[in-house]
């Protein structure tokens, strides 16, 4: 049984990422580390301070040290420190919207991202671009604040937090896929898909599929 270590910035991303992995990956162990002073402080930083940098890596560092053969970040603002925790280990790190940046891009170049946590819509344009021109796609990416969802969602009004998600969506004109960025968006995606043709990607479902394969192709190799 692999284990996985899940870290948390905010306890709203805890309920979709375990949801995704009883779907995609029973056998797993998920384990889930909850820091989330890193969302205020992310929330208060334009740029992101080489403090936070230095924490992200930590804990990915106290991550390896729970047995963990993979770490999933689930929070969207802390892209480049993720990466820079990534290359410093030998285990899988991952952060939260690769994998649903590879399934956008298979759907065609206009691809729509709806976001509701201000801080972390910068970075994610950053990594989408440095995903299309490594996948060698034209694409064009195109970001929707939707605003009060995030505080409704925090005050625990999750129809309200749906219904503003999807009526931003209806608003989006000329896309090929529309992507929910935070992990806390993604029950909405329902919700959204009543009123979409296009499709409306998620980041817990395409996360834990590909560290799934990530950590089965590390096995393999070790085996050999």
């Amino acid at each position: 049984m692999p284990r996985i270590a899940l870290v948390h910035a905010t306890r709203l991303a805890i309920y979709p990422i375990e949801k995704a992995a009883r779907r995609h990956w029973p056998e797993a162990e998920m384990i889930s580390i909850l820091d989330e002073a890193l969302s205020i402080d992310r929330r208060a930083s334009h740029d992101m301070p080489e403090s936070l940098r230095a924490r992200i890596v930590a804990l990915a560092t106290y991550a390896e040290t729970t047995g963990a053969e993979g770490v999933l970040f689930t929070c969207s603002a802390f892209g480049g420190a993720i990466e820079e925790a990534d290359r410093q280990s030998v285990l899988p790190i991952m952060k939260p919207n690769e994998a649903m940046f590879d399934a956008a891009l298979a759907c065609g170049d206009r691809v729509a991202m709806i976001y509701t946590f201000p801080p972390a819509a910068g970075g994610m344009e950053e990594e989408f671009r440095q995903a299309a021109l490594a996948g060698g796609h034209n694409a064009r990416l195109s970001s929707y604040f939707c605003e009060d969802a995030l505080e409704a969602k925090q005050a625990g009004h999750h129809a309200e937090h749906d219904r503003l998600i999807a009526r931003t969506a209806q608003q989006i004109e000329d896309a090929d896929v529309i992507m929910l960025a935070q992990f806390s968006m993604a029950d909405a995606a329902e919700e959204v898909r009543k009123h979409c043709a296009v499709p409306v990607l998620s980041s817990p479902d395409a996360a834990v599929t590909e560290m799934r394969r990530r950590v089965e192709a590390q096995a393999r190799v070790v085996a050999c």
